[in-house]
């Protein structure tokens, strides 16, 4: 492990949207960053970027520095999209980045999501009819499940050798469509056609040499997708993601490469998720009170709601990870507009009250789907409004703020200490 722990590694540790974008773009700013590393999710990130001069960038693949010319680097955790990672460098093109695919590396082993398991993924959402698990609809899920399945699943290292491409790609498209039926979409070919020009303008990678190459050249900033809550083991089943969203693919890339890092976690001062699932302190009149312009109600994943600052969550969380260093705590600006927002601390169960829920095995789905059962019939047992917010969250998480942010800006942030990595 590096003995100067100036590596960062940012988890949000609920449902998503608590603002990890906005959080790595601060720290990028902070000095002289070598890369941010992606390490887990897909084209279904939304990590929204404001600039204090006005740009707004809701980030997928790219990493969330790119606007301070920060290099990305996609780990092979990622599920890569070149259709998708097209789009969004032509939007940021748009609004100043000459050239971003300059900016990036992907890894070979990193596998690639088609349009056909894109079309696969939302079949299957539309199938399950009143009981849908929640889905972005980009086809990250179906990807992982359909490379889980098949050892000739596409990879970005086969863009590089067309006959391998081709095949596999027609695999793909068989292989679901004998599954599901017919998925429309393009042709093999002008898929081939495609991924092969991604990768003749992408650098795509031996992933292990790149990251020796990058940790070793200065400080590293690894940036998670979705949130602890939806985690693929460890979240309330099924309403889950098919990823790892702890900060366990982060440590395995440093690790490979003989480093450590810190780790921070971050938090909104209100509790949210999009879409289906346990949400204990869901508020209808908060959602009222703090519409979010970056996050709304989508066809795919539904609503986006709004709840109390859920603490027994959040430190479950904080346990399934092991504990963090540090918090990143978001949108304090929030109590300040809604002044019925408070914390809750505990549930009540049953006629019971109860403070912690207890994480269970890696794998063991079973456990996970009676703790949604649970949480179906929890209730918060008690709603206090604190008088410092970021003060109190620590305090119930039992962890140090380090980063606070009032607004969407990166002039919005406060870091105790000249950097995340001096305050070690």
């Amino acid at each position: 492990m590096n003995a100067d722990g100036r590596h960062v590694v940012v988890v949000d540790l609920g449902y998503g949207d608590a603002g990890k974008g906005t959080v790595v773009d601060r720290l990028c700013a902070d000095g002289p960053v070598a890369s941010v590393v992606r390490f887990n999710g897909g084209a279904q990130a939304a990590h929204n970027v404001v600039t204090p001069d006005g740009r707004h960038h809701t980030f997928a693949q790219f990493g969330s520095g790119t606007l301070h010319g920060v290099p990305t680097h996609l780990s092979r955790f990622v599920v890569v999209d070149p259709l998708a990672l097209a789009a969004e460098a032509e939007q940021l093109n748009a609004i100043g980045v000459p050239d971003p695919f300059e900016l990036l590396t992907v890894d070979a082993e990193a596998p690639l999501c088609t349009p056909w398991h894109v079309a696969a993924n939302r079949l299957r959402e539309l199938g399950r009819g009143a009981s849908r698990h929640g889905s972005c609809g980009m086809g990250v899920g179906e990807t992982t499940a359909y490379a889980l399945r098949h050892a000739d699943a596409p990879r970005a290292g086969d863009t590089l050798a067309p006959a391998r491409l081709r095949a596999r790609l027609a695999a793909v498209r068989d292989r679901l469509t004998d599954e599901l039926g017919d998925l429309g979409g393009p042709s093999v070919d002008e898929v081939v056609s495609v991924f092969r020009t991604f990768g003749a303008i992408v650098s795509v990678v031996d992933g292990p040499a790149t990251r020796r190459r990058l940790l070793g050249s200065g400080r590293c900033v690894f940036e998670g997708a979705q949130g602890v809550l939806l985690d693929e083991w460890f979240g309330w089943h099924p309403y889950t993601t098919w990823s790892t969203t702890t900060f366990e693919n982060a440590e395995t890339l440093l690790a490979e490469a003989g480093h450590g890092a810190r780790r921070l976690g971050v938090v909104r001062t209100y509790t949210t998720r999009h879409g289906v699932g346990p949400l204990v302190t869901e508020d209808p009149a908060l959602t009222a009170a703090l519409p979010d312009r970056h996050n709304g109600n989508g066809p795919w994943q539904g609503p986006f709601r709004v709840g109390h600052f859920d603490a027994v969550a959040h430190r479950y969380a904080v346990e399934v990870v092991g504990g963090v260093d540090a918090l990143a705590v978001t949108h304090l600006d929030a109590p300040g507009r809604a002044p019925e927002l408070a914390v809750c601390s505990a549930y009540l169960v049953d006629g019971a009250r109860l403070d912690r829920l207890a994480p269970g095995q890696r794998g063991d789905l079973a456990y996970q789907e009676r703790l949604t059962a649970l949480l179906g019939r929890a209730r918060p047992a008690r709603l206090d409004r604190p008088a410092r917010w970021a003060a109190t969250i620590g305090a119930l998480l039992a962890a140090p703020v380090l980063m606070e942010s009032y607004g969407p800006s990166t002039a919005d942030k406060r870091i105790w200490g000249r950097t995340l990595a001096s305050a070690a």
